[in-house]
């Protein structure tokens, strides 16, 4: 076997391999035993023909039609001889052959780039602080209030514990509908903050059956852009809320708390650990930007078509038929997430070599240990785990990114910065 490897980008190459006839003939050999068990010819039982006469009568598509598993076979031969480790399916693009002499082919496939690290220690980076405050633990405890308050229909607005449930219809400047652009029973609860205050003005004393009018700007990317739009009520709810007390306490946490006590308590550490855990996702994201930032190289398509076939994936799996709904047009899909699928696929050969790089390497005592904790939260059984993680990849790869990013961490110049909450959402 005689093999050549062009190089025709940073990912992509051809093995131009020739093999001499004596090579061949093996092969052939096999492909004519296989042809003759199937053969029937007047004269002779099925599979009891000559082979003489099976080479005769059937030579030529025989040995042509076993050139795709020859070129397959020897494709691998050549690639483990070559220490080359393909990624994705490799395409043939070329094939000569003439029966008696050599057969030569051409196959191209991707591999990964030879990534040559740079600045991925030392990094500097800022880490978002977000401080749990008195007005977060009644703002918790007033949003599970609201999801237990019981609402009774009123004629009027009289204070912000309402919704109110109206046609709203956009208007030109001059005051004029615009066809098509009216939204039917459009919910505005007054009581919340992030509600235009605009709205929340003109439905401050709305009734029933009335129709109000309101302007206001709305930004769109760096564009303002001026709204007109008039409001007919169609339905107002008085909404009162529960007290907060000891019943409702119980209620909400099943009898697992009994006092309002304990409760402000646990609503205020489950608040501080749901920022914590914020907090820890920005430091590692921006790691990981400044980190692939750094390096530029070019990804293999199968990596990112790789990706892409996930992301439709996930929408599938959404669905309750596991299709893609009929209006989803998912070439323009791939096209809009393509970068983010190339951003996605560095980060992953940046870890891969980085962790060669660092020895960073999950031990069994890690995967079982996974398995221990998983069990314990999950309630399936240690060793079921165990025996899943160890023939699947995904618990070594998770460990691994968990470990991956631990050293980057450790090694980066990590500033702490307090923000405010939409500054970490």
């Amino acid at each position: 076997m005689e093999v050549n490897i062009n190089t025709i980008s940073e990912v992509l190459q051809e093995a131009e391999i020739r093999l001499e006839n004596e090579e061949l003939q093996p092969h052939f050999e096999q492909a004519y035993k296989e042809q003759r068990a199937t053969v029937e010819l007047r004269g002779f039982r099925k599979g009891k023909a000559p082979m003489a006469m099976i080479k005769s009568l059937y030579g030529e598509a025989v040995e042509h039609g076993a050139l795709d598993s020859v070129a397959s076979e020897f494709y691998r031969k050549a690639m483990v001889e070559q220490n080359i480790h393909p990624i994705g399916q490799p395409t043939m693009t070329d094939m000569d052959f003439k029966r008696g002499e050599a057969f030569r082919f051409k196959i191209k496939y991707e591999v990964r780039p030879n990534i040559k690290l740079n600045k991925y220690k030392g990094i500097a980076v800022e880490k978002p602080i977000r401080t749990v405050t008195e007005d977060d633990v009644e703002d918790e405890i007033g949003h599970l209030r609201k999801i237990n308050s019981s609402t009774s229909n009123v004629d009027s607005v009289t204070d912000e514990s309402h919704i109110v449930t109206a046609d709203v219809q956009e208007l030109d400047d001059a005051g004029t509908p615009l066809v098509g652009r009216k939204t039917p029973n459009a919910k505005f609860d007054l009581s919340d903050r992030s509600l235009l205050q605009e709205i929340k003005d003109v439905l401050r004393n709305a009734k029933v059956g009335e129709s109000y009018r309101a302007r206001f700007e709305s930004k769109r990317g760096s564009h303002t852009h001026n709204n007109h739009i008039a409001i007919t009520v169609n339905k107002i709810e008085k909404v009162t809320l529960p007290p907060f007390d000891e019943s409702l306490v119980k209620k909400i946490t099943n009898n697992k708390v009994l006092t309002t006590e304990e409760f402000v308590r646990a609503t205020r550490s489950n608040l501080e650990q749901y920022w914590k855990d914020q907090s820890a996702r920005k430091l590692s994201d921006a790691i990981t930007a400044e980190v692939v930032k750094n390096h530029n190289f070019t990804v293999p398509e199968t990596l990112v078509n790789g990706i892409l076939d996930t992301l439709i994936d996930d929408i599938k799996n959404k669905s309750k038929d596991r299709a893609l709904p009929k209006e989803f047009d998912e070439q323009q899909f791939r096209n809009d997430s393509r970068a983010l699928a190339i951003w996605q696929a560095k980060w992953i050969l940046l870890k891969e070599r980085i962790a060669e790089a660092e020895n960073i390497t999950v031990t069994d005592e890690e995967i079982e240990k996974l398995a221990e904790t998983e069990g314990t939260r999950s309630g399936i059984e240690k060793n079921r785990l165990l025996e899943y993680f160890k023939n699947s990849s995904s618990a070594t790869e998770r460990l691994l990114t968990e470990k991956i990013m631990t050293f980057l961490k450790t090694n980066a110049k990590i500033t702490e910065k307090v923000v405010e909450e939409k500054a970490l959402a």
